[in-house]
């Protein structure tokens, strides 16, 4: 297909996609006070040149500003796993903003203690602290890693999804060395020298970086997830095991996608 009828059909798509949708438009047009008319600038990148506008969400299905309702398969990147306000959670929400008061101050509760013991029985690890985002996590637990390693760097592998982790936007060049990955907003510093890139699935790539010991930790994905989903070849994941222990690197499970897969995530299984 050349260039021109592609455009013809993309312009077309647009101009179905307004028709279809005046609601959503209409916000999206109005929006005088949202850097690029969203609230997150990736919600921008719709294909229809707009974004559908949110009017309500229960369950597996949202509506849209103009009253079309579809099944939701993205569940808000699992944060809406158990379906869009859930009742038991409504009324969680409910009873800590209206009866008790206080989400804001700022201090322990008891919530926090019982949803740590239920991570720990879910996951394992015996010990929890809290962010407000799966970007947050990430950035918390890489200093930590840097901190108790002594060691600089962190390997992840190339299109990778943790947030936007700075140390993440990385990917490995056909020569084996790491970039800044592509659309990359202005790197504080070149993420060569703070992160190594190599494929997923390929150990010995993995084992190398290993060798250099200046890697604090590997952080990854159970299954790559922002590409569509590419799964670890067998034995991939316990051969990361494998090399972090004999290494001295801690491996790092980021499971902000993944733990769709179960209770425990892919953790779990």
């Amino acid at each position: 297909m050349d260039r021109d009828r592609l455009s013809e059909l993309l312009a077309a798509e647009r101009a179905g996609h307004a028709t279809r949708n005046p609601g959503s438009l209409a916000r999206f047009t109005g929006a005088q006070h949202l850097f690029t008319g969203v609230p997150m600038t990736w919600m921008a990148n719709w294909a229809g040149g707009f974004p559908l506008a949110l009017a309500e969400a229960r369950g597996a299905r949202v509506t849209d500003a103009d009253g079309h309702t579809y099944v939701d398969f993205a569940l808000g990147d699992t944060g809406a796993m158990a379906g869009h306000s859930p009742p038991a959670v409504v009324e969680a929400v409910r009873r800590r903003i209206d009866t008790l008061g206080g989400i804001t101050a700022m201090l322990p509760t008891d919530d926090a203690e019982q949803v740590a013991a239920e991570l720990t029985r879910r996951f394992g690890c015996s010990r929890w602290s809290f962010a407000l985002s799966a970007t947050d996590a990430n950035r918390w637990a890489l200093r930590l890693a840097r901190l108790v390693t002594g060691r600089p760097k962190v390997l992840v592998f190339s299109y990778c999804y943790h947030g936007s982790v700075d140390e993440t936007f990385v990917v490995a060049g056909p020569d084996g060395t790491t970039r800044s990955r592509p659309g990359n907003v202005a790197p504080a510093v070149d993420p060569s020298t703070t992160t190594v890139a190599v494929e997923f699935n390929d150990l010995d790539a993995v084992a190398r970086a290993l060798a250099t010991g200046e890697i604090a930790a590997v952080l990854t994905e159970p299954a790559l997830t922002n590409i569509g989903i590419v799964l670890p070849d067998d034995g991939f994941l316990s051969g990361l095991r494998t090399l972090c222990d004999e290494s001295g690197t801690l491996l790092m499970i980021d499971e902000t996608h993944t733990v769709s897969a179960g209770p425990g995530g892919c953790t779990a299984a």
